[in-house]
């Protein structure tokens, strides 16, 4: 019988395998290197981006900070003005106030049958005295004085007789109390309303 020794072929088959397989292994571990070179070249460039994004997104609110803080002084300084003009528009309704309330008292006034002869206001509540012929007048008066549109609440609060002895004149004295109603501000007129 012949005997063929294939021990070196085995092992050269070895040797070839081995190979293939380091072969194999390397370019393996090459191609995970790549890739992961590939990833974290990708992963700086989004990296950078972001960071770029934040960047500007940072100007950008340090820029809306800015405008709202001048926006807030700007409020601020209106809320001022609109309290001033406030004051301003009261003070010259006080002003205002007993000028025409007394020119309202005057015209209400029973012509030559009643005087007046004090007048007091405190809370909008008008004390008024005076001294008039009879009583009829001073129904009359205050008949004006309700049907007036700056006073309400109208009441009597004395009457009594009063003679002037150097004259032999019955007169009356009263007093009447009454509210002061307050005159709402007047509206601007609007262009459109107006006719030229």
């Amino acid at each position: 019988m012949i005997r063929i020794n294939l021990l070196p072929y085995r092992a050269e088959r070895k040797k070839e395998n081995i190979r293939r397989q380091v072969g194999i292994y390397t370019l393996s571990v090459m191609l995970v290197a790549i890739g992961c070179y590939y990833y974290h070249l990708r992963l700086n460039s989004r990296i950078k981006k972001l960071r770029a994004e934040i960047n500007y997104t940072n100007s950008q609110v340090a820029k809306y900070k800015k405008i709202n803080r001048e926006i807030e002084e700007i409020k601020k300084k209106l809320a001022i003005l609109e309290r001033k003009t406030k004051v301003i528009k009261s003070l010259d309704a006080d002003r205002k106030g007993p000028v025409i309330m007394l020119d309202e008292l005057y015209h209400l006034l029973v012509q030559k049958r009643m005087w007046y002869t004090q007048l007091s206001e405190k809370n909008n509540l008008i004390k008024l005295k005076g001294v008039a012929l009879d009583n009829q007048t001073v129904a009359d008066f205050m008949t004006r004085i309700e049907k007036s549109k700056r006073f309400s609440n109208v009441r009597l609060n004395s009457i009594r007789k009063e003679t002037l002895k150097s004259k032999h004149i019955n007169l009356k004295k009263f007093e009447v109390a009454f509210n002061r109603v307050m005159a709402s501000p007047p509206k601007a007129q609007s262009k459109k309303g107006k006719k030229r």
